[in-house]
């Protein structure tokens, strides 16, 4: 079984069968008609992809990739916090109205800070040390910055990376304090995949582990019908990633720069709600 959708299956069942309920909580997302969006989840779940193995891109329903790359090199690469650079719907809920979402996301990874070595932003600082300083134990972002959580539209979900260089291979260990299973987890661990395997190819590396490691992992109640169904579908092999092997350059990249070979998923259409 495709690996991707096997930790899926894995993760639902285990918060159906062993997570708790907040139903009896006063909770802060709500659906559309405004009535309050409970869930059922689980505290700490961690899913580890080899990424040198397969690319982990659930085929149990489409994972929407292009889509998913854009928002990636719209925070990593614009580090930009204004959804009319994005291109896609995704943020429209969280933006005010002229489209930014504040002091979140790639505004955090855009600050630039002072080093010994000279001023860097976040991506350019793990950039500079893949190159210079690979071995280090220090090279990490964080865009949960409490001074400006006030002046966020949304505080970050996935809000930390840890990167580690064993025997030439680039790991990677992705922090996300909350996780909507139906509508984000696929969605995340395509996005950081990715991710690896860019910084990876810039810095003369071969992409190796993602780790997920997730505080909060939890279904929303009205999700909980449309994931029981989803898991019974049919899983097809992986896809291969192919990314183009002439960029040196991390800025070079776009969203064409990738493309999914032999991608195959349900074509069931699956419609559910956000909560918000």
């Amino acid at each position: 079984m495709n690996r991707a959708d096997e930790i899926f299956i894995d993760n639902i069942n285990e918060i159906l069968s062993n997570g708790v309920s907040d139903n009896e909580c006063s909770v802060r997302p709500k659906w559309a008609d405004g009535t309050p969006a409970h869930t059922i989840k689980s505290f700490g779940i961690v899913n580890r992809y080899d990424l040198s193995r397969e690319f982990p891109i659930m085929t149990l329903r489409r994972t929407f990739f292009v889509t998913a790359v854009k928002e990636l090199l719209w925070i990593w690469q614009k580090k930009s916090n204004n959804i009319k650079e994005l291109g896609a719907k995704i943020w429209d809920e969280w933006a005010d109205e002229n489209g930014s979402i504040g002091k979140a996301y790639g505004y955090q990874l855009g600050i630039k800070h002072n080093y010994p070595e000279g001023q860097f932003d976040q991506v350019d600082r793990v950039l500079y040390d893949l190159k210079h300083n690979k071995n280090s134990r220090r090279i990490i972002t964080n865009i949960y910055n409490h001074a400006d959580l006030s002046e966020m539209g949304l505080y970050p979900c996935a809000y930390s990376l840890t990167f580690n260089v064993a025997k030439n291979k680039l790991n990677a260990i992705l922090n996300q304090r909350s996780q909507d299973m139906l509508a984000a987890n696929n969605w995340n661990v395509c996005q950081y995949a990715v991710l690896v395997h860019m910084l990876s190819q810039v810095s003369g590396l071969q992409a190796g582990e993602l780790m997920h490691v997730i505080a909060d992992a939890h279904i929303y109640d009205r999700h909980i019908p449309i994931v029981k169904e989803l898991i019974k579908n049919k899983s097809y092999p992986a896809p291969r990633l192919i990314a183009d092997q002439s960029i040196t350059n991390f800025y070079d990249f776009t969203h064409n720069s990738f493309r999914l070979e032999n991608y195959v998923y349900n074509n069931d259409e699956i419609k559910f709600e956000v909560a918000i």
